[in-house]
């Protein structure tokens, strides 16, 4: 009996221990509940409470989200020049291409302006705005559009800007990293914001570029760099130089100046002007003094009034010096500048004196004019034009022997500080100088005429052009063998099988034409040296030998210079 009872016992104690274990249980889970799904004393249904946990569940993804995107922003300290060019609050500050960029810095100096613009298409290449083939002909008849669009914002949105801040794309040290068309879509964005701003509270219109690579100095002149810290560069652009090159074409693609529609402006172009001048290099040796020469009187001839300068070494001797004064010339003395991947003793070896012009910063403008072309026309009214304007070469290059440029010691300088890890594709200057300036002006082919017949279909309509009385074309360039190291009885790169392309008897009758003209005292110095007769019996052997069909080797040679 006894035992019974205590069995009963034990089932009893069992059945309260379950009973308060889950009232323990539901109590805890009420508990739960309440803290995670309350936010005030009232508490959720079921549904509320599903809807809640599905608010919370987004937000912390939002949350999340924005996370991500701060930690991808990148923070660029602002630079501490700012605090001088910024005068107070209130400014208008664009930012240009700063999307990625914590910009909370700026904004204790007044309004962030974000420049929206759309990007220019990948597909466009630097090639579609530097073609290497251009029908100038067809483009001054009709006047024809060949440029594609660079996307541009509504400047009417952006107005009355203060400041511009720019990011500008960079993708040193990648080959061809110069002619990347965003980094010039951006820099044009830029720079036509300035341009079309209307006047702000700081006057000047200051620009702050953030970026690896220098601003490109064809449109931000190395003049107007004012300051730089780290990768932040800081400009103050001369407005009205800026204007006229936002003016002009985005490219070779189309001409920036119709002769034809020029023309009628010549004499207002041919007002003296002292800051402007035309000058030429002798880097070399006495070779080119003839031609030098001849350029002077051919420039002297077209009426021009500005300073003619030439630089020049010791290498030139006096009598030659003196006849290059004669001539026009105002002779300037420099040290040459070696071209450290020439071979010794060729032509190329000093032709980076060229960046000489750059220190000729009494004039504000310089047309550089190779000593183997001649004028044959007033061309002044290039002077009208920025740095650098000149004619096309092949592609996306441009020929150096007639250009714009603008002389700057800054320029000069950084010239220097790149001889050595710019490659330039020629090995001379005109290589090195079109990685400098990718963006440039093209001038009519007529301002700087090849002599040369690569394409045979051209060679009746260029002996045309050459012979035009009055002349057609504004100057001659004598590529190959130049007239004053041949007989003046015929063009003598018909006798050397590779030079044929740039024979013409026509061409070549037009220089002789103009150095007969000259004084006879500056004729003495286009004499034929003993080394070179030689080597023109031997050419004209050469030819013979070879039996060229044109048989200008059986030409009997008249001029007096052989016998001298």
């Amino acid at each position: 009996m006894k035992s019974l009872l205590s069995k009963a016992l034990i089932i009893k104690i069992n059945l309260v221990f379950l009973v308060c274990l889950l009232v323990a249980y539901a109590a805890f889970l009420h508990w739960q509940l309440s803290s995670v799904y309350s936010t005030s004393p009232v508490r959720c249904t079921l549904c509320q409470c599903h809807h809640k946990v599905e608010e919370e569940e987004e937000e912390s993804i939002l949350v999340n989200k924005t996370k991500a995107i701060l930690k991808k922003t990148v923070r660029h300290k602002k630079p501490s020049f700012v605090k001088e060019i910024i005068m107070g609050r209130g400014m208008k500050i664009g930012m240009v291409n700063m999307e990625g960029e914590d910009v909370t810095e700026w904004r204790v100096h007044g309004q962030i302006i974000t420049v929206q613009f759309q990007k220019v298409s990948e597909l466009l290449e630097w090639n579609d705005l530097f073609p290497g083939q251009v029908d100038e002909e067809l483009e001054e008849m009709d006047g024809r559009q060949t440029c594609p669009e660079i996307p541009m914002p509504h400047f009417y949105s952006y107005s009355y800007i203060d400041i511009l801040v720019v990011k500008l794309p960079c993708k040193y040290p990648q080959e061809g990293w110069r002619r990347d068309v965003f980094r010039l879509q951006v820099h044009l964005v830029a720079a036509n914001l300035a341009v079309k701003r209307k006047k702000g509270k700081n006057g000047k219109m200051k620009l702050i570029f953030l970026s690896k690579c220098r601003p490109m100095m064809e449109i931000f002149r190395c003049k107007e760099f004012k300051k730089r810290e780290g990768d932040w560069w800081y400009y103050e652009p001369n407005m009205a130089k800026l204007a006229q090159k936002v003016s002009l074409p985005i490219g070779s693609c189309k001409l920036a100046l119709s002769l034809r529609e020029k023309e009628i402006n010549v004499e207002s172009s041919t007002k003296l002007t002292s800051r402007e001048a035309y000058a030429t290099v002798l880097h070399s040796s006495g070779t080119y003094v003839c031609g030098a020469i001849t350029l002077a009187q051919s420039l002297l001839r077209t009426g021009t009034k500005r300073d003619l300068i030439l630089l020049l070494d010791n290498t030139i001797s006096e009598p030659k010096r003196a006849a290059l004064i004669k001539a026009g010339w105002k002779l300037r003395f420099i040290k040459r500048i070696r071209n450290s991947r020439a071979e010794k003793n060729t032509y190329n070896e000093y032709n980076y004196s060229k960046f000489r012009l750059w220190q000729l910063t009494d004039y504000e403008k310089i047309i550089f004019i190779d000593a183997d072309i001649i004028v044959l026309r007033n061309i002044d009214i290039l002077f009208k034009f920025p740095q650098l304007s000149a004619t096309g070469n092949a592609g996306s290059i441009f020929n150096s022997g007639v250009m714009v440029i603008e002389p700057s010691n800054c320029t000069f300088n950084m010239f220097i500080q790149h001889t050595k890890d710019i490659v330039s594709y020629n090995g001379g200057d005109q290589g090195f100088l079109n990685e400098i300036f990718v963006w440039w002006h093209r001038l009519p082919r007529r301002v700087n005429f090849f002599k040369n017949f690569e394409n045979s279909n051209e060679v009746s309509a260029k002996n045309q052009l050459f012979e035009a009385d009055p002349p057609q074309l504004y100057a001659i360039h004598y590529l190959g063998l130049k007239p004053w190291v041949c007989y003046r009885d015929y063009d003598c790169n018909w006798d050397v099988g590779y030079l044929r392309v740039y024979a013409s008897d026509i061409a070549h009758r037009t220089w002789w034409k103009l150095h007969d003209a000259m004084d006879e005292n500056l004729q003495k110095f286009c004499g034929l040296s003993r080394q070179r007769k030689i080597e023109l019996y031997w050419s004209r052997k050469k030819a013979e030998e070879m039996g060229l069909k044109d048989e200008h080797w059986r030409i009997n040679v008249t001029d007096p210079r052989r016998f001298t």
